[in-house]
């Protein structure tokens, strides 16, 4: 069984379908956060990517005012804003402004993954930055402790979280701050041992923050659950295939439906790709992701999780995400 203290969100990157706008991806992102919050949902969390053809989440802040105004009860957040395509006040100004409007209910999840290509990398003038200076910069800023006092003050605090692989861990550790924790550290499908190595690592080196007393880990993953194993793997196909194309073309294209994914004729290279996004997600009927999960949240001591679940299917989705709720004991 899975702790009912154990916290439950989702992660919506405001992924395309074959045939639909970018605008209906946006607004398929805000009706499933008013989703979230009447199924029982602790937090939705929203992304960045860039130039992304398949993703139509590229201003988190401004998605997330949207997204905000159109919930009242649930945290809404970033996961997250690439600090290093922004100047640290600039993403501090835009969630205090968030908080003004949402006290209470904005976190802010950062991240340092570059841009998706060599010119969008350029359109983002990106340079080498010290993440975890900027990341100090923004907390002085949203603190009061800066050379300059951010304007709007925020309404109460905004809590950082900090996505993280290898070193964003110790960074973390370091500024004693939250960390949501993806990929194969979580040796979801694999070997378990070096992502059990850098928490304990994390929760070892940990400083106790004024934000954080102690370490808190996030676990993210796709997560689908259907009547079946059979069904559950299948809606995991249309990101599977996405993902498979864009390491082998260079093109993150939007999702097609199960039936087009299944009749496409993939490369022995695109099959190992896809091969590895199955392994690296817990899919199956509710009773088998209740034992995958409650194993995974047990070996990694999580306090919450991320479900970055997607398919091709908006009514699957929303049934996978009810059977997900009701897993955590939410209505």
């Amino acid at each position: 069984m899975i702790n009912s203290e154990v916290g439950v969100s989702l992660l919506d990157r405001s992924r395309t379908r074959a045939g639909e706008s970018d605008t209906a991806a946006l607004r398929g992102t805000v009706a499933r956060a008013r989703w979230a919050e009447r199924h029982g949902y602790d937090r939705f969390w929203v992304a960045e990517h860039h130039a992304v053809p398949g993703v139509a989440g590229a201003a988190p802040a401004v998605l997330l005012a949207v997204v905000a105004g159109a919930t009242t009860t649930i945290r809404v957040g970033s996961a997250g804003v690439m600090l290093p395509h922004h100047q640290p006040i600039v993403v501090a100004e835009q969630f205090a402004t968030l908080s003004a409007f949402a006290p209470g209910r904005v976190d802010l999840g950062l991240g340092r993954s570059p841009g998706f290509t060599p010119p969008v990398r350029r359109a983002l003038r990106q340079t080498e930055r010290d993440f975890a200076a900027d990341l100090d910069e923004l907390r002085a800023f949203l603190t009061g402790s800066a050379e300059v006092t951010l304007r709007p003050r925020p309404e109460g605090a905004v809590p950082l979280y900090v996505l993280a692989t290898g070193s964003g861990l110790q960074v973390a550790a370091a500024a004693g701050l939250p960390v949501i924790v993806g990929g194969p550290l979580l040796g979801v499908g694999g070997d378990p041992e070096p992502g059990l190595h850098a928490l304990a690592a994390y929760r070892r080196d940990f400083r106790p923050s004024v934000q954080q007393q102690r370490p808190r880990v996030a676990i993210s993953l796709d997560v689908l659950i259907a009547d079946t194993d059979a069904e559950a793997a299948d809606l995991l196909l249309p990101e599977a295939w996405s993902m498979a194309r864009s390491r082998t073309t260079g093109v993150f294209p939007p999702l097609e439906p199960v039936d087009a994914v299944r009749a496409a004729h993939p490369t022995a290279r695109q099959r190992q790709y896809l091969a590895q996004t199955v392994a690296a997600a817990i899919t199956g009927t509710p009773a088998r992701v209740e034992r995958r999960l409650a194993e995974l949240l047990d070996r990694t001591g999580a306090a919450e999780l991320v479900a970055a679940s997607s398919t091709f299917d908006r009514t699957a989705l929303a049934a996978s995400d009810a059977a997900l709720a009701a897993l955590f004991g939410r209505p």
